[in-house]
């Protein structure tokens, strides 16, 4: 029998009631279907983690109804471990999840039953402390929805093209785009009618921006129920929260209000001279567990000579990653990330007075969609000579780059931070958390971008940044580095190494919560307290 075949057959038996649930049963003994959905870290923690969950919820007071929603195993564990520790704190909590393995893949309804029917059956292990509820979309949720959901299911599908195929022109005649549509609308009927029925204090859900994390998300605003959405970042023990916005923005209001006049001590400076320094050596530092480039740093002498450049201005556009949820909606005067790229370059043809050097970023190496360089080569397959292409792979450091350049572009990337902490003049093209702090330039049309453009080209020197603005990129880094993101014991990756060095018992214990209490709190809702944050 062909695959098409057999996916046909199990798609009818897939609408057959208690089919797929009775063969998990009888054939596979209540184990995973041998695909990428296994839960069996959390299966195996469980005995231990619903003890603990037991003990500490005995002399726990009355909390708040906290609704989390989770899809794909790995946040299904972490969401399943973060509800135990909620409820160990007296919280009644209950997880909506979608037993999917791949966001981008097809998946007949015999199989995804099956693998409902595991995922229940692992999640019961939780009760009475964590009530698990499936989201997989039955008959009597095939209602019309608001228009306004609608639109946001739309959003939300495009997103999902857009991080999937790592492309920003997408076709709604896609197949990905259809498959993330259905999906999507799915999750909405089932969150807007449990939601309406189920009303909770507060709604947890991871990242909040991609897929039917951020449809939830977007639901529950809708219905205008308190939401908190988190991530987590290249820092061990850190997460990041945002309370009814997406955490993915990296919304940092709220925390530069309270704490932009306050000035670093001479060890804070320190500590962030040290991260500093570490991105621009390629090495590690304290518990940040990424090298942000594979090439040290040589000095700026150095790329100068090796990249032929000379006396003439220099102009470093530092590229984003294509399709990452850090750059989804960014949008402030251009189309995208392309349109803004490629306009750049079509001005900098007509420039041969400046010199640009178009960094890609070095993360491409890890994507398969369009690259930022193809962007650049399709305004000429030939570049003129006072415009330089620096590639993924190119054994280039940007901190020497930065180290030359006159005048940064940016469109979201933290180096255009790090290009103002160095005294160079940024013009921020996306919207960025750090745009508006008072160190960028920040236009808001494409005839004030090529307008201010122009005039800091005129005498880039003049334009360097004074003494008190970089000193403000400095203190918005510190504050952006090391005290938004919050102290937290399980970070998604490496999860169960996390908590077998932290286990509930040790976390929730008086020392524990010396670190992790404000952390908690704010997950379910405790308004957050940028004034009296501890690093």
């Amino acid at each position: 029998m062909t695959v098409s075949g057999k996916e046909s057959i199990k798609n009818l038996l897939g609408q057959i009631p208690f089919t797929a649930e009775l063969y998990w049963l009888v054939r596979q003994r209540g184990k995973p279907i041998q695909s990428r959905f296994s839960l069996k870290h959390l299966q195996a923690a469980m005995p231990e983690l619903w003890q603990q969950t037991q003990k500490l919820h005995a002399n726990a007071k009355p909390g708040r109804n906290v609704f989390i929603f989770a899809t794909l195993h790995y946040w299904i564990e972490h969401a399943t471990l973060v509800g135990m520790a909620l409820a160990a704190q007296g919280h009644k909590v209950t997880l909506g999840y979608l037993p999917f393995a791949e966001w981008q893949s097809e998946i007949n309804r015999f199989d995804l039953r099956r693998q409902n029917a595991y995922a229940a059956k692992v999640l019961s292990q939780a009760a009475p402390f964590v009530e698990a509820v499936s989201f997989l979309p039955s008959r009597k949720n095939y209602k019309p929805l608001p228009d306004s959901i609608r639109h946001l299911v739309e959003l939300v599908s495009e997103y999902d093209t857009q991080y999937t195929l790592q492309m920003e022109d997408i076709d709604r005649d896609s197949d990905v785009y259809k498959l993330r549509y259905e999906r999507n609308q799915d999750a909405a009927r089932m969150a807007l009618s449990y939601l309406q029925a189920n009303r909770p204090d507060v709604v947890i859900v991871p990242n909040g921006t991609i897929q039917e994390l951020g449809v939830v998300y977007r639901t529950a605003r809708f219905l205008k129920i308190p939401v908190v959405t988190y991530e987590f970042g290249d820092q061990r023990q850190r997460i990041w929260l945002a309370q009814n916005g997406e955490v993915m923005r990296q919304e940092t209001d709220g925390l530069w209000r309270a704490r932009q006049d306050l000035p670093l001590t001479e060890a804070q400076f320190d500590r962030l001279r040290n991260l500093f320094v570490a991105r621009q050596r390629a090495t590690l530092v304290e518990n940040f567990a990424r090298l942000w480039q594979d090439t040290p740093a040589r000095g700026g002498a150095q790329a100068r000579s090796e990249l032929g450049l000379d006396d003439r201005p220099v102009v470093l556009l530092a590229t984003n990653v294509l399709g990452d949820s850090l750059t989804l909606g960014r949008q402030v005067f251009s189309k995208s990330m392309a349109e803004w790229i490629t306009r750049t370059v079509q001005y900098f043809f007509e420039r041969p007075d400046v010199q640009l050097v178009v960094r890609i970023h070095p993360g491409e190496v890890l994507t398969h969609g369009v690259s930022m360089a193809d962007v650049v080569r399709n305004v000429s397959p030939k570049l003129p000579e006072h415009i330089r292409l620096i590639g993924p792979k190119d054994p280039v450091n940007t901190y020497d780059l930065v180290e030359v350049a006159d005048l940064g572009l940016v469109y979201t990337t933290t180096v255009g931070l790090e290009m103002a902490m160095s005294g160079v003049p940024v013009i921020v093209a996306g919207q960025t958390h750090y745009r508006g702090r008072g160190f960028t330039i920040d236009p808001d049309s494409w005839v004030n971008y090529f307008k201010l453009m122009g005039s800091l080209l005129e005498n880039p020197e003049s334009h360097r940044l004074e003494r008190s603005q970089v000193e403000r990129a400095w203190q918005y880094a510190y504050r952006f580095f090391f005290e938004f993101p919050r102290p937290f014991p399980w970070h998604l990756v490496r999860m169960w190494d996390d908590y077998k060095n932290r286990d509930l018992q040790a976390v929730l214990s008086p020392e524990g919560l010396a670190t992790y209490d404000s952390t908690f709190r704010y997950l379910v809702g405790e308004p957050l307290d940028w004034k009296n944050v501890s690093e």
